[in-house]
């Protein structure tokens, strides 16, 4: 990347960070003749008491900054509304370290109720959760995608199996209310299925860059568009509201509406209004559309040198790029060209910078799940959006994908157990350390191929020693007999047929019948001392005793190729 390049990205970062928590929600766009324009505390006054507030966004992308920030201000000035029920299909708070994000709302009597997939950004509302002042509800983020689609259709609730064999199953976990034990249960067995069900939307609300002085909304320039179709239609659907927060008043364009007006209550312009996080919609990135203006390559760049500014994506090391070079190699022996890819965050996403580099992401399809089709996705803070995507479509219609064509699922892990259970969604005791699964039990549930990436002992000190792997200081193992909770089931993998492999620091695991079975062996990593003494996992080698050890190129990086396997042509 061009040190000019480089200075204006450092300068876009100053310019947000100095103005991040800058806003006006005293301001009021009017349109003469058409009352839905109106300032953010009069789109407030429409929201009452109790209502079940919806919103469409992920992590940065479709920020409603305004709105959470006039609905704080009205709470705290008049003690209304009160008593709200949130309802996202994944993490839109910002770990409380970011202004304007729907952690805004983390007041006790303010929000009731979080009904979400993904826990983690929401350190306010987690907070309130650990003093026993909020109900956390947690449904898997397709499903929960689904059941708002479902209600513009008038239904209130869906069977799916999705979840059999999780802590989302209540035969073997909490259920929904992960905290509350006598919390209404949000999913129920039925015969050999899972009965979700999720609160009646009454409020919508969804980010836009534009709209017309009729009211009609337009979403080209969005990074996503997520679940902007279905709040809408589900607060349609229920004689709720709709709140649009749009950046700018355009000229209609008959041919380019995307929600129009008669189903819009509500439109509230913020000139601040972002694309993406730190993005403004009046200095749209192009490489966040399907219209780029910079190639992929140097775009992803771009989004991962903010990240690393901001210390939001790890900086990686060498043994981290030597665990994704033996994930991308597994990818490329058992992917097929042609599929259909999802990469999860962290190690995943240099997985996915190791496809590139070799050309092989040009023969798959990666996708997000807010339905972001090709390009490369996004990390940190812009999860959820793509660098150069082709394409856009709603969640669910991308969830729809994932059950019906998804091939690989690249992701990360917690900690992984003797029977192939992997844990992703709780790090410790207490709702502050809660994450949540977010797409995760969705992903896996539709993944024909599941290629786990993960450090063997996250905490250890481990080096790369010219050809080899080299422990220096151990510590506890992610891999062990029991977990804390099961996110995804490998038994259920295992009767689905799927293919599960662990890519870790001291080699290549496959779940197979036999169980947690070896595969090959980090050059210098001793099979008794470093695998099998120290991890309290079951580890089954292979039948013959002989363990293969992962080839020299992928622990130096020296002529090092990537290519697909005629069995994946």
């Amino acid at each position: 990347m061009k040190l000019s390049t480089k200075l204006h990205l450092l300068y876009h970062i100053l310019r947000w960070r100095l103005t991040w928590a800058k806003r006006n929600t005293h301001y009021a766009y009017r349109v003469p003749g058409n009352p839905k324009f109106m300032g953010s505390r009069d789109a407030v006054k429409l929201i009452r008491d109790g209502d079940v507030v919806a919103t469409s966004g992920m992590a940065g992308n479709q920020r409603l900054g305004i709105m959470y920030w006039a609905i704080r201000e009205m709470f705290d000035e008049t003690g209304r509304p009160r008593n709200l029920t949130l309802m996202c299909t994944g993490g839109q708070g910002a770990r409380g370290k970011v202004p304007g994000s729907m952690e805004e709302l983390g007041r006790e009597g303010l929000n009731a109720r979080l009904v979400t997939g993904h826990q983690e950004t929401f350190k306010a509302q987690l907070r309130l959760a650990g003093e026993g002042k909020l109900e956390v509800q947690c449904i898997p983020q397709g499903i929960l995608t689904f059941l708002i689609e479902a209600q513009g259709r008038g239904e209130d609730s869906l069977l799916s199996r999705t979840g059999i064999g999780t802590f989302i199953d209540p035969r073997v976990g909490p259920g929904s209310a992960v905290f509350d034990p006598d919390a209404e249960a949000l999913v129920t067995v039925e015969g050999d299925q899972l009965r979700y069900r999720a609160p009646r939307v009454t409020v919508a609300m969804f980010s836009a860059p534009a709209a017309d002085r009729e009211g009609n909304i337009y979403l080209e320039g969005n990074s996503i568009l997520a679940e902007t179709f279905e709040v809408t239609r589900a607060a349609r659907a229920n004689n709720g509201c709709v709140i649009a927060n749009v950046a700018r008043v355009v000229e209609k364009q008959p041919g380019k509406i995307d929600v129009p007006a008669k189903d819009v209550d509500a439109i509230v312009v913020d000139p601040d209004c972002e694309q993406a996080a730190s993005i403004k919609h009046r200095r749209v990135w192009p490489l966040l559309t399907t219209h780029s203006d910079v190639p992929v390559g140097e775009a992803i760049e771009r989004l991962r040198f903010i990240n690393q500014v901001l210390g939001i994506t790890p900086r990686r090391t060498k043994v981290d790029n030597v665990i994704a070079r033996l994930a991308a190699v597994t990818f490329a022996e058992n992917a097929r060209r042609g599929g259909y890819v999802n990469i999860g965050v962290g190690l995943p996403e240099e997985v996915c910078r190791m496809l590139f580099e070799a050309g092989l992401l040009g023969e798959v399809t990666a996708f997000t799940e807010t339905g972001v089709i090709g390009g490369i996705p996004a990390p940190g803070m812009f999860f959820g959006a793509a660098a150069c995507p082709e394409k856009m479509i709603p969640s669910c219609d991308v969830f729809r994908l994932i059950y019906e064509r998804l091939d690989v699922a690249v992701l990360g892990v917690i900690e992984a157990d003797s029977e192939g259970n992997v844990n992703v969604s709780k790090r410790g005791e207490g709702p502050i350390n809660y994450v949540g699964p977010g797409g995760f039990i969705d992903i896996t549930t539709g993944a024909r191929m599941v290629l786990f990436v993960a450090a063997w002992m996250p905490r250890a000190k481990v080096r790369v020693q010219g050809d080899r792997l080299v422990i220096v200081e151990r510590a506890g193992p992610k891999f062990k007999d029991r977990l804390a909770e099961i996110t995804f089931s490998g038994q259920q993998a295992l009767k689905a047929g799927k293919k599960v492999f662990f890519a870790t620091t001291v080699g290549l695991f496959e779940l197979t019948e036999r169980g947690m079975e070896l595969r090959r062996v980090m050059p210098g990593i001793d099979i008794r001392k470093d695998i099998l003494e120290l991890s309290s996992m079951r580890v089954v080698l292979p039948e013959s005793g002989d363990v293969p050890t992962v080839d020299r190129s992928i622990v130096t990086g020296e002529g090092f190729r990537l290519a697909f396997s005629d069995a994946s042509a």
